[in-house]
């Protein structure tokens, strides 16, 4: 691969059709995004990562070029297909990958690696779990909530309640970022919000013991300017993985993703 991205289509379990670009050579390294994301999020990253790897973006199902078959035939929002995606991804490479996640991507990439996928190792990003009970945090009701809004394609509501009931910010931040220019991207990956939801079920508190049972390298980094709850989550994830190492990037928040320069350098050493 050269410096351009190679933009392929491949086919999931289901006959979901996932998007995915590929740029440089070396090892290959899967980037997944987290809530609202989509594959030029995590673009930058995957250029500065390129020199020494093949690093692979993909939109993951329901968002901009994947479809998901699974919800077009009325099923559910199982974390497991989105398991199913990664695996056709690394099967379209050829084996065993190393994966990246950022936020709820985080989730899915550990999951990834629980379930049994060939992964080599796994860095993840700020991985939303719920770690603190004293934390607020909301109730089980906002999945089905969430749910109803999607059903009806209700993006703008899907995305108000997303920013504003699980990841907790006030009213008039969210009056606030309705009126910029970012909020119609937003809304354009929000009928995909549901698997995030499942994903990092921010009503009850993770799972430990099955995080424990994880075998493979695994770093956890999050940005000393981020939310507590994110802080908790990663924290977590290097506590309860064992031999999982920790790294925390000065002056940063849970918007890395602008600013890869400042993650790159952790991965390149992680993945060497």
């Amino acid at each position: 691969m050269g410096t351009s991205p190679v933009t392929s289509h491949v086919t999931s379990k289901d006959g979901t059709t996932i998007a995915v670009d590929s740029v440089g050579t070396g090892p290959a390294v899967i980037l997944i995004g987290g809530a609202f994301n989509d594959r030029s999020t995590v673009a930058g990253l995957a250029a500065a990562l390129a020199p020494q790897f093949t690093a692979v973006t993909y939109d993951r199902r329901g968002r901009v070029d994947s479809d998901d078959r699974a919800v077009a035939a009325g099923g559910g929002y199982d974390v497991q297909n989105e398991v199913d995606d990664i695996a056709a991804v690394i099967g379209h490479l050829g084996g065993p990958a190393s994966l990246f996640g950022h936020s709820s991507g985080a989730i899915l990439a550990l999951e990834a690696a629980l379930r049994g996928l060939p992964v080599d190792s796994v860095a993840v990003y700020e991985p939303p779990y719920r770690a603190d009970p004293e934390l607020p945090h909301p109730p089980a009701e906002v999945r089905e909530r969430m749910i109803a809004l999607v059903e009806k394609g209700d993006r703008d509501g899907a995305a108000s309640l997303f920013v504003g009931d699980i990841m907790g910010l006030p009213p008039a931040a969210v009056a606030g970022m309705k009126q910029g220019p970012e909020w119609e991207f937003l809304c354009d990956k929000a009928l995909a919000l549901p698997y995030d939801l499942e994903l990092s079920r921010p009503w009850e508190m993770a799972d430990c013991e099955r995080l424990a049972t994880l075998d493979k390298p695994v770093l956890a980094v999050y940005g000393d300017q981020t939310a507590p709850g994110l802080m908790a989550g990663t924290k977590m994830v290097a506590e309860t993985v064992p031999g999982a190492r920790l790294v925390v990037l000065p002056g940063e928040d849970h918007s890395v993703l602008r600013n890869p320069e400042a993650l790159a350098p952790s991965l390149r050493e992680f993945y060497a």
